[in-house]
C-alpha cells in the first residue's frame, strides 16, 4: 500500500504545475481582455463568439497539454512519418484554392475548410521542433562535420522557405529562432557560432534586395526615420502607442465604456497588448511581461533538467518559439520592430494559435515529467 501511494505521489507531482499555471493564467487574462473588447464594443467585428472561442480553446488546450505530457517524448519523435506529412500537406493546401489571405494581412497563409479557418504553419512548428530534436539527438556527435551541418541547415531551411513562399515573414523569423536556439543548445563548434551572424546578415540582405516588397521595406524604414511615411504605414503603431499610454499607471478597468477606449486595428489579436495597457495600465502591462518572461524562463529551466539531449532540444525549440513571439509582438506595439503579424502567446485572439501553443507546452511538460524514468506515468522503474 505504501509503495502504491509513493508511486501515485510521483505521478501527481510529475507535471510542471508552475508552467501550466502561468500559461493558463495568461490565457484567462487574454480571454477576459477579449470579453471586455466585445462587451465595450471597442471593435465592431469582435462579438461574443471571439471570447467564447478563446475560452473553449483554452480548456481544450489544457486537456491537450496534459494528455501530451503523459507520453514519452522519445516515442513521439519516432512517429514523425505520421505527423510530418500531415503538417506539410496542410501547408501545401494554402497554395491551392483552399488557401486565403485574411483581411489586412500580407500573406496567404490560412486555410478555409468551411467549418474552420486556421493557420497550418502552427502545426508545422510543432512538427519541426520534434523532428529537428530527433535529427540533432541522432547527429550531435557528428554535427560539426561539414556534410552533417549542411543536412541540419537544409532541415531548418525547409519550413523557413515554405512559410517564406506564403509571404508569412513573421512566422519565418519564428522558425529561424527555433532553429538557432536548438542548434546553440547542441554540441556546436564555436566556429559555426562565429559564422552564424554573418550568414544571418547575408540572408537579411538577400531578403531586402530580392524578396521584400516595397510595403515591407517601408515598415522597416519608418522605424529608422519616424514620421517620414507619406502613406500612413505608421498609423497603426502610432495609434497603438497612444492607446497603450492612455491607460496611465493603473488603467481604466475592464468595463469603462466604448468611449473611454482607443480602438486600434487588430486590437483583439496582434495588438492585444495595447488594450492590456488601456485596461491594466503601466503596472498591469509590466506584470503581463513578467508572466510571459516567467513562462520563457521556466521552459529554459526545464531544458536544464531533461534526462537527455533530445528533451533539451525540444525545450529549447519551445523556448525559441515563445521568446520570438513575445519579443516581436511587444516590440511591434512599442514601435521598435516592424508590424509583422505575430500574435502574443496565450493572449491574442485565435483558437488554433491557442491550442497549438498549449501543444508546445505539452511537449515541455512531457520532457519535465519524463526527466527521470521514475516519473513515467505508465510504469515505475524503481518501485522500492
Amino acid at each position: 500500500m505504501k509503495s502504491a501511494f509513493k508511486t501515485l505521489k510521483l505521478k501527481r507531482h510529475s507535471v510542471d504545475g508552475g508552467l501550466l499555471f502561468a500559461v493558463t493564467l495568461c490565457a484567462l487574462i487574454g480571454t477576459l481582455l477579449i470579453y471586455s473588447i466585445s462587451e465595450n464594443n471597442v471593435l465592431d467585428k469582435v462579438g461574443s463568439s471571439y471570447w467564447q472561442t478563446q475560452l473553449f480553446s483554452m480548456l481544450l488546450g489544457v486537456v491537450l497539454a496534459l494528455f501530451i505530457s503523459l507520453f514519452d517524448y522519445a516515442k513521439m519523435v519516432k512517429l514523425w512519418f505520421l505527423y510530418v506529412p500531415v503538417a506539410l500537406g496542410l501547408v501545401a493546401l494554402t497554395f491551392t484554392g483552399l488557401g486565403y489571405q485574411r483581411e489586412g494581412a500580407d500573406d496567404r497563409a490560412w486555410l478555409n475548410l468551411g467549418f474552420i479557418q486556421f493557420q497550418p504553419s502552427e502545426i508545422l512548428k510543432i512538427a519541426f521542433i520534434l523532428t529537428f530534436a530527433y535529427h540533432l539527438s541522432k547527429d550531435e556527435e557528428n554535427m560539426n562535420k561539414p556534410l552533417h551541418m549542411l543536412l541540419l541547415c537544409i532541415h531548418g531551411l525547409i519550413p523557413i522557405g515554405i512559410v517564406g513562399l506564403q509571404g508569412d515573414y513573421g512566422t519565418a523569423i519564428v522558425f529561424v529562432s527555433i532553429f538557432l536556439f536548438m542548434m546553440i543548445s547542441a554540441n556546436i563548434s564555436w566556429k559555426y557560432l562565429v559564422a552564424f551572424p554573418f550568414l544571418i546578415a547575408g540572408a537579411a540582405a538577400a531578403m531586402w534586395f530580392f524578396l521584400l516588397s516595397t510595403a515591407h521595406k517601408n515598415r522597416i524604414l519608418v522605424l529608422i526615420n519616424p514620421g517620414t511615411d507619406p502613406e500612413g504605414i505608421e498609423y497603426q503603431q502610432d495609434l497603438g502607442l497612444t492607446a497603450l499610454k492612455s491607460g496611465g499607471a493603473l488603467g481604466k478597468g475592464l468595463f469603462a465604456g466604448a468611449e473611454e477606449y482607443i480602438s486600434v486595428p487588430e486590437i483583439h489579436n496582434d495588438f492585444i497588448f495595447t488594450y492590456a495597457g488601456q485596461v491594466f495600465g503601466y503596472v498591469g502591462s509590466i506584470a503581463l511581461i513578467i508572466f510571459l518572461a516567467y513562462i520563457c524562463l521556466k521552459i529554459f529551466a526545464d531544458s536544464r533538467i531533461a534526462r537527455d539531449s533530445m528533451g533539451r532540444f525540444i525545450c529549447m525549440g519551445a523556448f525559441g518559439l515563445m521568446l520570438s513571439h513575445c519579443i516581436m509582438n511587444i516590440g511591434m506595439v512599442l514601435k521598435v520592430m516592424p508590424v509583422i503579424g505575430v500574435p502574443l502567446p496565450f493572449l491574442s485572439a485565435g483558437g488554433t494559435a491557442m491550442v497549438s501553443m498549449y501543444a508546445v507546452i505539452g511537449l515541455v511538460l512531457s520532457v519535465y515529467s519524463h526527466r527521470a524514468r521514475t516519473y513515467n506515468v505508465f510504469y515505475d522503474d524503481n518501485p522500492k
